[in-house]
């Protein structure tokens, strides 16, 4: 069946509501069981991440004979998919980051999810579950990967110090000044910093990096509020405390790297490998490669030392999302079966440079059953323990670029008044909930 006929009975920016979803307004998209499902992944083509996307579509067609035609987008993923949508002529399954779920809903491009058409949904934990459900309680994405954040320290230059890896805040200081003053890697020059800051406003960077810090201390970019909606945070006296304490780093023990305001994730993972930084709070993602580039004895992977509150950290991951309109459904369901399963979760941890599950979101599934590094357990529990995923709003993108901005202006300019500037963030903060109709002023 020609693609464009799928959207026969839909108007543009419509939210498509399919079987099962429990709306008599919408027209039913006539279906194709033998229609093959056209899958996008973020991800660079030519890539690992692209090879291993279609190792697991090819593991999928093998038990299932259903085709799948995969195609990796890496720049501008998000207009690509809009342009799509405007032609009404959406993949059927896009495997996409869990914090651009509300945007994604709100667009009406994903259809509800049945957990009870998707065999092994109930295996899946409950933060991974979590993360898939929009604002109304209800699921639009199969989670099927996740990551959070722990500590890569320069062990070789650790050792050199003669400090412990740090269990508190004050260690954490304490070792990155000595990265910055005591030439741990003995070149005799003052070229190393404590730690690696990607701090640039470009795609929320500064937000993203800064909330690992944040929630910790207890503070909120935005708070939850007793009727569900959200108010403005950032000028409470935890989230302060916080970024006050974020800032000194910067401007008064000046342990983060120079230009750090201007650099996002690529420049700064340079920054870790080349010799110049000592730590690096990050995903389990990057360890491929640092292990290529520094050796994966002169780095080591321990939980961030709790803040003033507990010991969140950032969680993130990928889901299935089942795209509106697609002519088969039922493909569309046992593909994010498969992806879930024990199988498809072992073959989505297979590789040695990129994998497409960083960790398993299956609770039948051991990440150490496949990768024997215990460095991946120190992740695994992290992420069960401690990972909490962004808030789930209709965008999240506006409260995490404004944060951004706020969080660079005052590592950049130390002249800056922190509580000032803060009590202005909130004042856009409340704007931006505002047109999301979810403030709760």
């Amino acid at each position: 069946m020609a693609r464009s006929l799928r959207w026969a009975a839909l108007g543009l920016g419509a939210v498509l509501v399919v079987a099962g979803c429990g709306s008599s307004g919408a027209a039913k998209v006539e279906q194709d069981p033998k229609a093959p499902l056209e899958l996008w992944t973020r991800t660079k083509p030519g890539g690992d991440g692209e090879k291993g996307m279609k190792k697991l579509a090819a593991a999928f067609e093998a038990k299932t004979g259903q085709k799948v035609e995969v195609t990796a987008i890496f720049d501008d993923f998000e207009t690509k998919l809009s342009q799509r949508a405007a032609q009404k002529d959406l993949p059927d399954i896009v495997m996409n980051d869990s914090a651009q779920l509300g945007s994604m809903v709100s667009e009406g491009i994903v259809r509800e999810v049945d957990p009870a058409a998707v065999p092994g949904s109930d295996q899946l934990i409950e933060t991974a579950l979590a993360s898939a459900r929009a604002g109304d309680g209800k699921l639009y994405g199969v989670p099927y990967s996740a990551q959070a954040s722990a500590l890569l320290i320069r062990k070789d230059w650790r050792q050199k110090t003669g400090l412990p890896a740090p269990k508190t805040l004050d260690q954490f200081v304490a070792l990155a000044k000595a990265f910055t003053t005591q030439d741990p890697d003995g070149n005799g020059k003052n070229d190393t910093f404590g730690l690696a800051v990607p701090g640039s406003t470009k795609r929320g960077y500064a937000s993203w990096y800064f909330s690992n810090f944040l929630w910790a201390a207890g503070g909120e970019f935005i708070a939850k509020q007793a009727d569900g909606k959200y108010k403005p945070a950032m000028s409470t006296p935890e989230s302060v405390a916080a970024t006050k304490w974020f800032r000194d780093l910067a401007c008064t023990s000046k342990v983060i790297q120079p230009g750090a305001a201007t650099m996002d994730t690529p420049p700064t993972n340079e920054t870790f490998e080349a010799g110049k930084t000592g730590m690096y709070v990050v995903g389990p993602y990057l360890m491929p490669r640092f292990d290529k580039s520094l050796g994966k004895d002169k780095y080591e992977v321990v939980a961030m030392p709790p803040g003033a509150k507990d010991s969140t950290v950032l969680a993130e991951g990928g889901s299935v999302y089942m795209m509106a309109g697609s002519a088969n459904e039922a493909a569309q369901n046992s593909f994010a079966s498969f992806v879930i399963s024990v199988e498809g979760q072992k073959v989505g941890m297979e590789g040695e440079a990129a994998f497409n599950v960083q960790l398993p979101v299956n609770k039948a599934v051991d990440v150490t059953t496949v990768r024997k590094d215990p460095r991946w357990k120190v992740y695994a529990d992290v992420y069960r323990d401690h990972g909490r995923y962004s808030p789930t709003i209709p965008n999240w993108t506006p409260v995490r670029q404004a944060t951004a901005d706020t969080i660079n202006a005052l590592i950049a300019d130390c002249g800056l008044d922190v509580p000032a500037e803060l009590t202005k963030l909130d004042g856009k903060l409340a704007e931006t909930l505002k047109q999301q109709g979810i403030d709760a002023s």
